[in-house]
Order: structure tokens, then sequence, then C-alpha cells
């Protein structure tokens, strides 16, 4: 089916989100949308799905019209959606989750589960998705999860599927096998409408590149465009892909971890007799496959995790016992994976989020009264400095794109005095612009002499930022390696194994 948005105008009051757009899409393409974040792509596919109503513009399928009052209508038209935040209900199973909003029902009006559940064996044998149909949803991990999205829009029978920053939320590995699921479906005649900002996935799998910048289409790129084409376009001016930074002269140990062991509520080890230190003036990366312990690790570390065992020691403070209020107020700065779910309060306004960490005290609070000026004006600070894009202060945070909910926790945690920081995924959904700041912020960080922890699943993040890399595995730390190990020795080690090369601890 072909795809063509002519003239889209979509406003929220005096900020145009999409500037009279137009784009093609032909049957059986790769269509990639890029751009930063707060572009206007996920707005521009939320038009397109119903859920936005343009005040200008048209949407035409194979060259006809449409009219889509809402999700239901354009579902109806032949359009899928696989939304980076999930529209799955956790506590249901696979087949209940693909069948709501179509349910089907046998004589007498009883729900016909097993019609779907036929339905999701036979799309998972079609694509090799391995997906059992009364699994619980809550029980999958991310990367499954997404396969069930994409199941409950074919079996809606999707003939243009909209992948809305699919990998924002993916393990490496996660994002390879989504690239052979996007072939897969384009082999089998759907056109895809792919947004993303990583440049490694559009030269992957796109077959046109549409790239938009502050709402308007400002040019198109073939995959073979390089990287820093490609990146120019996006942001509008030069973009380093490269972190620069001078070689550390870290100091003594200032956070030191001895034998530390984490037990989840079912009482299996996640973190394995894990000791390590991190130097004052250094950046640690802890890097591994996802869901090899190192959510559990810092968890542990912000005293977040209730089984814990061995050692926290920050400045010779012993952390273990310590609260939460207690491990912020002794200067950690954390930057969790979920920023949803654990770094911002989706109710709440930008300027209220970033004072979390400091609503009870001076400069936010005096003598128990919120000193609104002085919130006001650090807000809008903030949002200039780390170019948060958003309407004002007093946007809700829920309302902000992915990649501007993480500016927001990252200016909030930055913005302390801080004597140790923590950044788990700290680019996680960023685009490349916001990711060569955030590298940056990062780099003055050690500089100034912070120890700095980074976790993370991208092995270039990893690579460009860490003066000293450990490995986990299976909650344990296979090795802690300098920070230029080559890549196949580090993916070994992710592996779980140890080479010779890898032995001696840097």
């Amino acid at each position: 089916m072909k795809l063509e948005l002519r003239g889209i105008t979509k406003r929220f009051g005096a900020l145009t989100a999409n500037d009279h757009i137009d784009l093609v899409v032909e049957a059986g393409e790769i269509h990639c949308l890029l751009g930063e974040n707060g572009a206007g792509k996920s707005t521009l596919m939320n038009v397109l799905y119903g859920l936005y109503q343009a005040e200008e513009g048209d949407i035409l399928l194979d060259d006809t019209v449409q009219h889509f009052a809402g999700p239901g209508e354009a579902m109806a038209a032949g359009i899928g959606m696989v939304h980076q935040h999930f529209m799955l209900i956790p506590v249901f199973t696979v087949a209940e989750n693909v069948m709501l909003g179509h349910e089907q029902t046998k004589l007498g009006g009883r729900l016909d589960l097993n019609a779907a559940r036929a339905q999701v064996r036979e799309i998972s044998a079609r694509f090799g998705f391995d997906i059992d149909p009364d699994a619980l949803v809550d029980d999958l991990p991310v990367g499954v999860q997404q396969r069930v999205e994409i199941i409950k829009a074919l079996t809606r029978d999707a003939k243009v599927l909209v992948f809305d920053e699919p990998t924002a939320v993916l393990t490496p590995q996660e994002t390879d096998e989504l690239m052979v699921i996007m072939r897969q479906l384009k082999a089998a005649g759907t056109s895809i409408v792919f947004i993303t900002h990583k440049l490694r996935e559009v030269r992957e799998v796109a077959d046109r590149i549409t790239v938009i910048r502050l709402g308007k289409v400002v040019g198109e790129a073939s995959p073979t465009a390089t990287n820093t084409e490609l990146a120019s376009l996006m942001v509008g001016r030069a973009v380093e892909l490269t972190v620069h930074k001078e070689v550390a002269t870290p100091g003594a140990p200032a956070l030191v971890v001895t034998d530390l062991t984490v037990l989840d509520s079912q009482n299996q080890i996640v973190v394995d007799n894990v000791s390590f230190d991190v130097k004052a003036g250094e950046v640690l990366a802890i890097a591994g496959v996802q869901g090899n312990g190192q959510t559990e690790l810092t968890e542990a570390i912000m005293g977040l995790q209730s089984k814990v065992s061995g050692s926290i020691v920050l400045d010779g403070k012993e952390l273990r016992k310590a609260s939460v209020r207690t491990v912020l107020d002794s200067g950690v700065g954390f930057v969790p994976e979920d920023r949803g779910h654990d770094g911002l309060i989706a109710e709440f306004t930008i300027a209220e989020n970033l004072m979390l960490d400091r609503s009870d005290s001076a400069p936010f609070v005096k003598a128990g009264t919120l000193q609104l000026g002085t919130l006001a004006g650090f807000a809008e600070e903030k949002i200039t400095e780390f170019d948060i894009r958003a309407q004002g202060i007093g946007t809700h945070a829920g309302r902000l794109s992915g990649g501007n909910q993480q500016k927001v926790v990252l200016a909030r945690e930055l913005s302390r005095e801080l004597r140790l920081f923590i950044a788990a995924q700290p680019t996680r959904g960023l685009d490349v612009g916001s990711i060569e700041f955030v590298h940056t912020r990062i780099v003055q960080e050690r500089d100034k002499g912070i120890p700095v922890i980074v976790v993370s699943t991208e092995l270039d993040e990893v690579v460009a930022l860490a003066d000293r890399i450990a490995v986990m595995y299976r909650g344990g730390i296979v090795g802690i390696v300098p920070g230029d190990t080559p890549r196949d020795i580090l993916g070994l080690m992710m592996a779980g194994e140890t080479p010779t090369e890898t032995e001696t601890a840097a």
C-alpha cells in the first residue's frame, strides 16, 4: 500500500509541531523518518494514526484521501503502529492483549481466546517469533513485548506499519533481531515508516530517508550518506560523532564496593559477590548485555534494593544500609535507566521535576514555603542549557518526547554538588546532537574530579567514555579492563568468557 502525506500541519497553541510536511512511502518500502527529539516525527505519525487531527493537509492511501477520526478508523484502513512506549496490559496474556479492541466471540457471547491464540501462533511461525500466546506480558523481556505489539498490528491486517523509535528500549542484540523482522515484513509487502535518530540503524535498513528538523522537512538522503552528512542534516550544524577527552588523571578510590551481593524478591542472586572501586576523576563503564545484574547493582548503590550484603563506601562513609534520601544527600547523582518509571513524575511540570532531589530545602524551599520565582528562574536556565524542547517550564513531563524527558533528568542530576555520578543508559532515546552534549557533560564531571559510573549496553558509548571497563555477566564481574580494550575481547567477555588478555584487572 502506498502512503502519501501532503502538507500536514499540526499546531499545539503557539507551537507548530508539523509545518506543511510532505512524505511519500511506496508500497513494500522501508522509509526512515530521521530527526532530533522534538523535531515532530512522532507528532506526524500520531496524525497519521488518528490520535491527532491536523489543521491542514491530507492523508492518502493508494491515492485515495482518508479522514481518520481516531485510531480505530486508521487501523481499519490498514495503518498499524508500534509505539515507543508499548500499549500493552502487563497482567494480560499475549493472546488477551492481541485481541483487545477487536474481540472475537463464540456463540453465547463468550470471548474466543482460542482464535487469538491461533493468530499469535500463525504470525509467530511466519516470522520466527517463538512467542507463547498464554505468557503474561509482564513476564516477557522488552524485545519480546515489542514483538507482541507487531503481532497486534498484523492481526489487524496492517498494510502500513509505523515503528516509533522502536529500538529506544532494546539491547543491541534485540535491535539486530528487529532489523531482520523489518526486512521480513518488507519482503511480505508491508510498507514501513521507521522513526529513529540512530544513524547506524538508518543506514542498515532504510530504502529512503526523509529528515525533519524543527517541524519541517529539510531534505532527503540516501542510505549511502555518511553519518556526518546525516547528523548535519538532522541538527543543522556540524556534529562531532566522537568523544574528545584528555587522558584521565584519577586520584584515590572514592567509591569502594566490596563483596556486594543482591537477592531479588524470589531470593535469587542477581548481583554475585561483586567488588570494584571508582577513582576520583575517572569514568568506570559497566558493560554487558541487559539483564546481567547492572540494574540491580546501581539500585543497590542508591539504596533501592533491600536484600543486599557486602559493603558500599563513598568517601569513607558506608552507604549499604542508607536510605535513598541519605544517598542523595551524600552527593550521589543518579540517572536511572527507565526515566519514565524511576526518573520523572509524568504529571509534574518540567520545573517541578527539576527540583525533586531538593524539594524540601533551599534554594527552592525556605521556611516551608516554595520559592516559585527561584524555581522558575532555575527551570528556564536549565531548559536553555540542556536544550529541552518544550512550550515552557509548565509543560508536564509526560508530554515530552523520550529524549527531552532524559534531558530533564540529566539537568536535575548535574545541577547539584556531586561526590559520585551514576548514569545508567544516559543516552538511551537521545539524538546525535543530544548524545554529543551528554557525553561532553559526563567527561566534564570526570574532569572536575568526580568519580563517574556509566552503565550502557551500547558498546560504542562504553568505548568512547570509559577510562576502565567492568564487564558483567550473570550477576558477576568477568573482568575490569582498560578503556582501550579491543571490542572483540569485550564481546567475548560479555558472553562470559575470560580470554588470557583480560585476566589481569586494570
